[in-house]
């Protein structure tokens, strides 16, 4: 059986919980080398999933694991976690920044402190973390930066009700669109990848109506999704926004209830989607 991610290495950031664990072990079962770079190293009271519990599963799998305790805004703890996974595993080949703040709010309550949490972990740490990465992807075949982040659309819609959240994921899409370019010579693919309707993950449990979290699809189709843009030829994808039901359309993929909450519900389009 054909298993392209097989010794592959991928670094991926808020992977103990939700979107980033999902991708972590749907790339696991092709015997990948992950490293779960996260905050979370002890139980939370209310949130499922460490850094630990994460690489346990990523070797029942068929992975390998690195669990490290990183906050994506320390610039020295990003730069020290990008060389321990390389030199654990001799190299890294995929960087997904998938670690998110979010705050639906609108400008007047906004606390500046969470506009500086969503700018630091959003925009700014998907460039530092892509930039401290670089130098390791450079020497890899076929490698990958995917960003979890949405298509761009510099209407105000978008805008007016969560101005500094949209700010922040608009910030990771910038880094896709220019890196891409930027490195398009050099061989390194830089995509991003945003979903269809919403995902049953924490953050939509926390800040959105329950109605929302039941209208959503689980983490897997993320997942899946992932797995097929990073598995493409990196020279001739890349500088993409992906959403992940016209993603695995093209992979043939018909039937999409599997990946409902409650199958039967009609589903949330995500936010940033007409």
């Amino acid at each position: 059986m054909n298993k392209p991610l097989h010794n592959k290495t991928l670094f991926i950031t808020g992977a103990s919980r939700g979107i980033g664990r999902a991708i972590a072990l749907k790339c696991a079962e092709d015997g990948a080398n992950i490293v779960v770079a996260a905050k979370t190293a002890e139980p939370h009271p209310k949130l499922e999933g460490t850094i630990h519990s994460v690489a346990k599963d990523i070797e029942a799998a068929g992975g390998r694991a690195l669990a490290l305790q990183l906050d994506v805004r320390d610039d020295a703890l990003v730069q020290a976690a990008m060389a321990k996974a390389a030199e654990t595993f001799g190299g890294i080949d995929i960087l997904i920044n998938n670690a998110s703040a979010i705050l639906l709010t609108d400008t007047l309550d906004t606390p500046m402190k969470r506009f500086d949490l969503m700018n630091a972990v959003n925009a700014r740490a998907t460039f530092a973390c892509s930039q401290a990465c670089l130098p390791f992807l450079l020497k890899a075949d076929n490698p990958h930066i995917l960003n979890l982040s949405p298509p761009m659309a510099m209407t105000a819609h978008w805008f007016k009700d969560h101005l500094a959240y949209t700010m922040s994921k608009y910030g990771m899409s910038m880094c896709t669109l220019g890196m891409a370019a930027e490195f398009e010579s050099s061989g390194v693919a830089v995509n991003s990848l945003w979903p269809q309707t919403t995902i049953a993950t924490a953050a939509v449990e926390h800040n959105f109506p329950k109605e929302i979290y039941l209208a959503s699809r689980t983490p897997a189709i993320m997942a899946d999704a992932a797995y097929a843009v990073l598995t493409k030829d990196s020279k001739a994808a890349t500088g993409q926004f992906f959403i992940d039901e016209a993603v695995l359309e093209s992979e043939g993929v018909t039937d999409f209830s599997k990946y409902a909450i409650r199958p039967g519900t009609p589903l949330f389009t995500d936010l940033f989607l007409d």
